[in-house]
């Protein structure tokens, strides 16, 4: 049994996904991992998408990859996909939300365009990721928080927070009986 839970971090780009991460890594003591950091670091892909700008990501190595650190726990998993993680490793599955005109305004300030803007912004209306994650693991497990403004995003880290010491409570009291 873990000590500490494993979190992922979801939603399409642009959403906040890393702020997140980052701010609940900081505050809780548990460790971010960038997983498009680690696809590229360990090359885990099988090469870059011209048209969308992206690396092919080999799913096998990239779970190969990952598997001795998070089997642990107390890992933040922070990536544009959920699905593809077991469920065997996941304690709570976080998809941040973003209103459609303000993600537009994020992603072109990110130099995206064409079909790569297209396609996020179509995930992001669509619900793409939401419906991904609640096909993938248990209702209970997967929470969908808004990340339009910063006190937004406050509330939401604080929240999860919560349910981090709530969660370390119940095991501990597991333990104990």
């Amino acid at each position: 049994m873990r000590a500490k839970p494993n979190i992922v971090v979801t939603g399409t780009p642009g959403v906040g996904k890393t702020t997140h991460a980052e701010l609940l890594a900081r505050n809780t003591g548990l460790k971010h991992l960038s997983i498009n950091d680690i696809v590229k670091s360990e090359k885990c892909h099988e090469g870059w998408d011209d048209e969308l700008e992206t690396w092919i990501v080999d799913e096998d190595k990239l779970l190969d990859t990952l598997e001795d650190l998070v089997a642990p726990g107390g890992q933040i998993l922070d990536w544009h996909a959920c699905d593809l993680f077991p469920a065997r490793w996941v304690d709570l599955v976080v998809v941040v939300r973003c209103d459609s005109t303000i993600l537009y305004d994020r992603l072109t300030a990110r130099g995206y365009k064409g079909k790569k803007l297209e396609e996020n912004m179509d995930a992001e209306i669509m619900q793409v990721l939401l419906e991904e994650a609640r096909e993938s693991y248990e209702e209970e497990i997967v929470v969908e928080l808004k990340s339009d403004t910063a006190e937004e995003v406050e509330g939401n880290v604080e929240r999860i927070e919560a349910w981090i010491a709530q969660w370390t409570k119940d095991r501990e009291d597991e333990e104990e009986n």
